[in-house]
């Protein structure tokens, strides 16, 4: 499928530019930080993350239709690489000590990742999913990647430069606690919605 390049006024010319404006500028915050390594860790992540995409579009499990720059092989390697790792760098960065609080808090976030390509997929032409894949392939596929790199960057990200969450903002009555249970709610609420109407049709 050949992908429309083009520079318009539409809400993907929008999305896109918006994920190359804002990753950029975080990952120049990232590397403020520490840029070999919150470097090394945003190189890993793009190489794979595009490695992985790269191998599922060619499988034909999905594809990019519209991209506003140049590509190679039906990729849009800028949004990809200023999207997926520029979030590994965010949760690696603020995720809790203790893997029992850190997997409700990858929860949350992933379902929000999840609902941004429930929206790219049904309202604008970014994402199309192809033959045998579905919301639940990607689902597995996100939880896959950031718990890799949560992992990865427990390695390389030394404890100075990170800030994770303190448990007590995620016990019961705390603001994290009621943040993350309204995005699982909701997420999981919209997710049985989808699925209602997958199956009234």
């Amino acid at each position: 499928m050949s992908a429309n390049i083009n520079v318009g006024n539409n809400i993907e010319t929008y999305i896109y530019l918006s994920v190359f404006l804002i990753g950029s500028i975080l990952l120049y915050l990232f590397l403020r930080i520490n840029w070999k390594s919150y470097g090394l860790l945003f190189i890993l992540a793009t190489v794979i993350g595009n490695l992985l995409c790269f191998i599922f579009v060619q499988l034909g499990f999905y594809s990019y239709p519209y991209v506003i720059l140049p590509k190679f092989e039906n990729m849009p390697y800028t949004a990809i690489s200023l999207s997926f790792p520029i979030y590994v760098l965010i949760l690696v960065r603020y995720s809790p000590k203790r893997w029992p609080w850190k997997i409700p808090f990858y929860w949350a976030f992933i379902n929000l990742g999840l609902l941004s390509e429930y929206y790219a997929l049904h309202y604008t032409s970014i994402i199309k999913y192809g033959f045998e894949w579905d919301t639940w392939d990607s689902y597995t596929w996100w939880w896959i990647y950031f718990l890799l790199f949560e992992w990865i960057g427990g390695q390389l990200i030394p404890d100075k430069d990170r800030k994770p969450l303190h448990i007590k903002h995620l016990h019961y009555g705390k603001l994290g606690w009621g943040l993350i249970h309204l995005i699982l709610i909701t997420t999981i609420f919209l997710a049985g919605y989808y699925v209602g109407t997958l199956t009234k049709k």
